[in-house]
């Protein structure tokens, strides 16, 4: 089974350090990654859209960890915000693995991605509990002016 690249690296991005390099181990009890770009800071750009002209642009600059590995002539890459080298490098060794198609922690994955979704549930309804909604204040103001003109 594969999985698009977008939603491996999410995945794998939000996921702890300890978890990420589980799965790389289970990839090295196999097989032996060869480092091809070692784990490195550089800057990226970040691109955003414009809601109202839908235009883009570039809020700024954003400091990332890369890094690129084979495993059997089958390249993995993996960029991550921040500075986390070692996770930045099993994350390689995960997609190298993905790419060549032996990758066996899928059900661990998927676990992950469950937990993190339900994480993220959870935080989005604390915060809904605090938002106000201006609407219903609109509806509470007074149709009347000439309360305030007595006064």
């Amino acid at each position: 089974m594969t999985m698009e690249k977008r939603r491996l690296s999410k995945i794998l991005a939000r996921a702890d350090g300890c978890d990420v390099a589980a799965l790389s181990a289970e990839i090295q009890k196999t097989y032996s990654p060869v480092i091809v770009k070692e784990p490195g800071k550089t800057l990226a750009m970040i691109k955003m859209r414009e809601p109202a002209q839908q235009s883009l642009f570039y809020l700024g600059e954003v400091i990332v960890c890369e890094a690129v590995v084979e495993i059997d002539g089958v390249q993995g890459v993996a960029v991550l915000m921040g500075d986390d080298a070692e996770k930045t490098l099993d994350m390689a060794i995960i997609d190298a693995a993905m790419n060549k198609g032996v990758f066996g922690g899928m059900d661990t994955l998927l676990r992950l991605e469950k937990e993190q979704d339900s994480r993220i549930m959870r935080e989005n309804a604390m915060h809904l509990k605090t938002m106000v909604n201006f609407q219903s204040m609109d509806q509470e103001a007074p149709n009347d002016l000439s309360v305030f003109e007595k006064a």
